[in-house]
């Protein structure tokens, strides 16, 4: 990924409506100073003078208690440490509950050209928000060739090989009240282990749609914006397989599932042929998908229920059985 730095934190925060709130009060030569990892760091120690395990590469975050302490230091006239904070080329330093660092603290970012930022937002609410933006903006990323549209609020991820029919595929669910993530190109983020979060490569291309014959068509336009999402996490794999006759495709559910940066993804695989209705058979799939996060699995329950038709036919032979002469 290209450079992160602090005036794109500065940007994301707007786009994201302002989740930080930040404003730049000091230091604005240091704006461009770049952020390298998604940790952050409370000062509290290389304040008191213990800088073992001081982590220069992280954005410092200073509370209310280190505020206090700040000041504590400054009535004393001891400036050591705080000299040695904003000379370590850290990012930036954030104040929360709109602390305003003294005169010489401001004096001394300026002098080692350190952005001092400002937020309303009291520190443990603004560090879990600053860690979740963090853990998206680094989290590991690839880029597939796929359509992604969310069907029934479950969000499906459409592969399979150039021609095989998923952007008119993911037409037909659009025209049927679903919504479009990205055609052609889906980026992909894994977020804390946890989510595959799928979005457009490009925000203003993603909502576009290649169908040949037609070209270049506008999903917002054509549907409306309430057409299309600009992500979702990624809840099914759905792969379009070209049929081939000789090959013995699923018949019974089976639990199969696709693993992508390291996450694993409930799958299944659908042979395209003429004929086959495949925008109904993944609102099926999607709609199946949701019955196993409420618990409930069809093969299972069949599975069972056969078990039980034998158990009993069994019984009636043997009751049956008994009964003859």
């Amino acid at each position: 990924m290209k450079a992160f730095t602090i005036l794109d934190l500065l940007d994301l925060d707007l786009k994201e409506h302002n989740i930080l709130e930040l404003s730049c009060i000091a230091g604005r030569s240091g704006l461009s100073r770049k952020i390298t990892t998604n940790k952050i760091s409370r000062p509290g120690l290389p304040l008191s003078g213990y800088f073992d395990e001081f982590s220069v590469e992280s954005i410092q975050v200073f509370g209310r208690g280190e505020q206090h302490f700040l000041a504590h230091l400054e009535v004393l006239g001891n400036y050591e440490a705080i000299e040695k904070i904003l000379s370590s080329n850290v990012p930036c330093c954030i104040f929360s509950d709109m602390g305003t660092p003294s005169a010489h603290f401001i004096k001394l970012a300026e002098e080692n050209s350190c952005a001092i930022l400002q937020t309303p937002l009291p520190s443990s609410d603004f560090s879990r928000h600053l860690y979740q933006l963090l853990d998206a903006v680094f989290a590991p990323t690839i880029t597939i060739h796929a359509v992604m549209v969310e069907v029934f609020g479950i969000g499906v991820l459409i592969t399979g090989d150039s021609g095989v029919g998923k952007s008119e595929t993911a037409l037909e669910l659009i025209e049927r009240g679903h919504r479009l993530i990205s055609d052609d190109t889906v980026k992909l983020r894994n977020i804390g282990d946890n989510h595959l979060i799928g979005s457009g490569e490009n925000p203003l291309l993603a909502h576009h749609m290649e169908i040949r014959g037609l070209g270049i068509i506008n999903v917002a336009h054509l549907f409306g914006v309430g057409a299309i999402r600009e992500r979702k996490q990624v809840q099914l794999v759905v792969k379009l397989d070209k049929w081939e006759s000789q090959k013995d495709y699923d018949r019974i559910g089976s639990a199969l599932e696709e693993t992508i940066l390291g996450i694993s993804i409930p799958m299944v695989e659908i042979p395209v042929k003429p004929g086959r209705n495949v925008p109904i058979l993944i609102e099926t799939a999607a709609r199946t998908e949701r019955l196993k996060k409420l618990g409930y699995y069809s093969s299972k329950d069949f599975d069972q229920t056969v078990v039980h038709w034998l158990e009993s036919q069994t019984a009636r032979s043997v009751y049956y059985d008994e009964e003859k002469p």
